[in-house]
C-alpha cells in the first residue's frame, strides 16, 4: 500500500497540459518531441514534461506556500518553451478541446504505459484530444485526506464550470460547455471518486484493483479529484484546460482555500458536508452542459442554486482564509470570469462573430494565451 508523503498544509502544485498547433493553420502538430529534446539538450526541461500525444507539453510547477509562487513558476516555464516552439512555427493555446482537430490524425507518445492504455481503451483512449489542469493542495495528514475528497466533490460544479473550455470537438458545436468531462470518464477509473469514509477505505480500494489487474498502483486512479500519495496531496483534476495564466491562478487559490476550509473544520472537530453520489452525479452532469449557467445541488436535502451565484457566495465566505494563504488577489479571479464569462462562452462568441468559422476560434485561444488574460 502507499505511504502517504510528508507534505506541507496547503502548500500549491499545478500542472497545465497544453496543444501545440501550427502557427499558420491553428490544427495540432506533433512536435511534442522536438521541443522536449531542445529543453533538455539546454538543460532547460525541469518541469516540463510530455504527455499521451505528441501534440502536448505539460508545465508543472514546483510546491510552493502561494498561488502566486507556483504561478510565477508556470510563466517561467511557459517562456522556455515558447524559446524552443517558435522557431518550429508552433503556438500554444489552451482549452479542454481542440476545436477542429480529428483523433485519427494525433500520435501517440512512445511510452510502455501509454502503449498499455491505448490496447486496453482503444477507441476511447485514442479520443482522448483532451486537456486539463491538475491542482496539488498538501494535506498534514492522511486521516484528513478521504474526507477532504468527499468536501471537493460537493464543489467540483463550481469548479468544472469555471474552467469549461470544450464547446467544440472534432469541428462541431457539441451544445456542451465541458465535452472533455463526459469524454475523459470514459476511461477506466475515471470519473468521480467513490465515496469512502477513510484511509483505510481508500486502501481496500486499490488492493482490490490490483488483484484483480485493473490498474499496477495509485497512480492510475483517474478520479476528477484523488488522493496523490507520493505527493503528499489532494489533487483536483476535474478541471478542463484554461485559456490563460490569471485563469489558472483563480483556479488554484479557490482549489488552495477549498482544501484548507475543509481542514480547518476537520481540525474543529466538525463533519464535513457531502452529496449523496446521484447528486455528484447530476452536477458533473449539468456543469458539463450548461457551464456557468449551470444550477447545482448544493445539500443532501437537494436545495439548488445557480452556479454563478453560488460561487459569488463562496468567494465572499473564503476571502478570510484567502487572507491567511496569501492569494487574495488571485482568488479575486473568479469574480473576474464571472465577468467576462468562462472560456467555454468565449469560444462560442468568437465563433459566432466569425459566422462558425472554427480556425477564428483558435486565433481568439492564441491571444489569450499570449496575453495571458480573458479576451471578452
Amino acid at each position: 500500500m502507499p505511504e502517504f508523503a510528508s507534505s506541507p498544509r496547503s502548500t500549491v502544485g499545478l500542472e497545465w497540459e497544453l496543444m501545440l498547433a501550427d502557427a499558420a493553420t491553428g490544427d495540432l502538430v506533433p512536435r511534442a518531441p522536438e521541443i522536449l529534446a531542445d529543453l533538455e539538450a539546454r538543460g532547460a526541461s525541469a518541469g516540463i514534461t510530455g504527455e499521451l500525444l505528441t501534440n502536448t507539453v505539460e508545465v508543472i510547477s514546483d510546491p510552493h506556500e502561494h498561488v502566486a509562487e507556483s504561478v510565477d513558476d508556470v510563466r517561467a516555464r511557459l517562456d522556455l518553451v515558447h524559446a524552443a516552439a517558435d522557431p518550429l512555427g508552433v503556438r500554444l493555446l489552451s482549452a479542454g478541446s481542440h476545436p477542429f482537430a480529428q483523433w485519427y490524425d494525433q500520435q501517440v507518445t512512445e511510452s510502455t504505459r501509454y502503449a498499455t492504455l491505448i490496447d486496453r481503451t482503444q477507441w476511447w483512449g485514442r479520443n482522448m484530444m483532451i486537456w486539463g489542469v491538475h491542482v496539488h493542495v498538501g494535506v498534514d495528514d492522511r486521516e484528513k485526506v478521504m474526507p477532504i475528497v468527499g468536501a471537493i466533490t460537493a464543489r467540483l460544479p463550481h469548479l468544472q464550470a469555471l474552467a469549461a473550455s470544450s464547446p467544440f470537438w472534432a469541428g462541431e458545436e457539441t451544445g456542451y460547455a465541458s465535452n472533455r468531462a463526459l469524454v475523459f470518464q470514459q476511461l477506466p477509473t475515471a470519473g468521480l471518486p467513490w465515496d469512502l469514509p477513510d484511509w483505510a477505505a481508500y486502501e481496500r480500494y486499490l488492493d482490490d484493483m490490483a488483484r484483480t489487474g485493473v490498474m499496477n498502483d495509485a497512480t492510475e486512479v483517474r478520479w476528477d479529484v484523488r488522493p496523490a500519495p507520493q505527493w503528499g496531496t489532494v489533487e483536483v483534476r476535474a478541471c478542463d484546460g484554461v485559456s490563460t495564466l490569471a485563469e489558472l491562478a483563480a483556479l488554484a487559490a479557490l482549489t488552495q482555500c477549498l482544501v484548507e476550509d475543509a481542514s480547518r473544520r476537520l481540525d474543529a472537530g466538525s463533519r464535513l458536508p457531502t452529496l449523496p453520489p446521484w447528486f455528484a452525479r447530476e452536477n458533473k452532469w449539468r456543469a458539463a452542459r450548461y457551464g456557468l449557467d449551470a444550477v447545482a445541488i448544493i445539500s443532501a436535502d437537494g436545495e439548488q442554486v445557480p452556479v454563478r451565484d453560488d460561487l459569488a457566495r463562496l468567494v465572499a465566505e473564503l476571502e478570510p482564509i484567502a487572507v491567511d494563504l496569501g492569494c487574495v488577489e488571485e482568488l479575486a479571479g473568479v469574480a473576474t470570469i464571472l465577468a467576462t464569462g468562462a472560456s467555454h462562452e468565449r469560444q462560442v462568441a468568437a465563433a459566432r462573430r466569425a459566422d462558425g468559422d472554427l480556425r477564428a476560434v483558435v486565433r481568439h485561444l492564441f491571444d489569450e494565451f499570449e496575453t495571458g488574460r480573458p479576451k471578452a
